[in-house]
């Protein structure tokens, strides 16, 4: 077993930083772009007086980054190649984004809006597997020219982990469909053209199968933006969605009739195993910040780091980190050469210990830092406010461990 970094893997992160060097830190200082990540980061972000949504000059600014990035051949190195991709391994990917949310706050890899210099493009998968051709040229090209920007709606009012209870519901109408339902945190739909709307055609109540993915205009009539939920973390771009008899055509269907469940599953162990490569980063961060401080932070006529109360938990934390970090690396590897379903309790267990493990570390470098640490002007109240999600989204802990429970009691599904 050879657990060095493979050296084509740190060729990339060298190059990566370079650029981040030389291209992204000087855009992040001009026009005071650093109100942005700076104490001031949630207002500047923030259109308060627009339902909370997010600043166009914000939104501006990343899209800046990621074209600088694509131009310089880092944004898509996930990407298969027909779409400008490198092709770049699990693996890579995990040890990217550890790397780029180790480095703190910043411009090169924003963690509210999973924006970074190496994109993550989960649902490119989706629609390669599940699109037809002319889904894939409007939606995949459209992706990238910026021309089309699909939201994600299956989380309901009474409906989140159990999705395969959702009451949206979509009737036959000769060549249409016809759509009534309600969907609540759909992400992405401030800006979005259209909306993934996830519906039950046919099937009974708390079965997978029977529930359809529709492609809606958010344009359409009936089609009803109520409100942003605001959320700890700002600004939102989750909304709560009314449809009201949403008419669309048959060819709206994304994937075959009743297996919408099945496509929205297509991507989720990648991008958990990408999250929890950043929560190791991001918990990596808090961590060495937290042992720079106690190093030169004197108390009492000592470093705070002579003190046991401090020493103790930053250990504990760094040995933890340690051990998920390598699950991670482990288990990206695995994907790369094993079906997925092989190892869902594995992706399971490296997202929901990451996302507590980051959690723990930004409370704890809160703590470390004492007053300070808990003002704004510290990274450590954002990072924790963004990584707390990720304890619900995506599948919540209670849902990961379940999977590893089942598992390893031989219950439910197999893998």
């Amino acid at each position: 077993m050879d657990f060095t970094i493979p050296e084509e893997i740190q060729d990339l992160l060298r190059q990566i930083d370079q650029f981040i060097e030389d291209e992204i830190k000087p855009l992040e200082q001009q026009d005071d772009n650093m109100r942005f990540f700076d104490h001031r980061r949630e207002f500047a972000r923030t259109d308060f007086e627009n339902g909370g949504t997010p600043r166009k000059d914000w939104e501006d600014l990343l899209a800046e980054m990621r074209r600088r990035a694509d131009r310089a051949g880092f944004l898509r190195y996930a990407l298969p190649t027909k779409y400008g991709g490198k092709g770049g391994t699990n693996l890579g990917m995990a040890i990217i984004r550890e790397h780029l949310a180790a480095k703190g706050l910043g411009l090169h890899n924003d963690l509210q809006n999973e924006s970074a210099v190496v994109g993550n493009f989960p649902t490119v998968k989706m629609w390669e597997r599940y699109g037809t051709d002319a889904q894939k040229k409007q939606f995949l090209d459209g992706m990238f020219s910026g021309e089309t920007r699909v939201a994600f709606g299956l989380t309901e009012p009474d409906h989140g982990s159990d999705a395969s209870w959702l009451e949206t519901r979509a009737i036959r109408d000769g060549d249409d469909w016809v759509i009534n339902g309600q969907k609540r945190f759909n992400s992405g739909l401030h800006n979005a053209t259209h909306d993934l709307v996830f519906a039950r055609t046919s099937g009974e109540e708390g079965k997978p199968k029977g529930i359809s993915c529709f492609i809606v205009p958010v344009e359409a009539e009936g089609f009803s933006v109520d409100f942003m939920w605001w959320t700890l973390n700002m600004p939102s771009d989750h909304a709560e969605v009314t449809l009201s008899d949403v008419r669309v055509p048959a060819d709206a269907m994304l994937g075959a009739e009743g297996d919408g469940l099945a496509l929205a599953n297509t991507f989720t162990h990648e991008n958990r195993i990408r999250q929890a490569a950043s929560g190791v980063g991001a918990a990596q961060y808090c961590i060495n910040e937290s042992v720079k401080y106690a190093n030169k932070r004197i108390t009492f006529g000592q470093p705070l780091s002579t003190r046991q109360a401090i020493q103790w938990p930053l250990a504990e934390l760094q040995t933890e980190c340690e051990m998920v970090r390598n699950l991670v690396y482990k288990t990206a590897h695995e994907l790369d050469s094993t079906h997925h379903m092989e190892i869902s309790d594995k992706v399971a267990m490296c997202n929901y210990r990451a996302n507590r493990l980051v959690c723990n570390a930004a409370d704890q470098a809160i703590q470390v830092h004492g007053g300070v640490g808990y003002t704004r002007h510290m990274p450590f109240e954002h990072i924790y406010r963004h990584h707390r999600r990720y304890r619900i989204t995506e599948g919540s802990e209670e849902i990961q461990i379940r999977r590893v429970a089942q598992v390893l009691f031989g219950h439910g599904r197999p893998r």
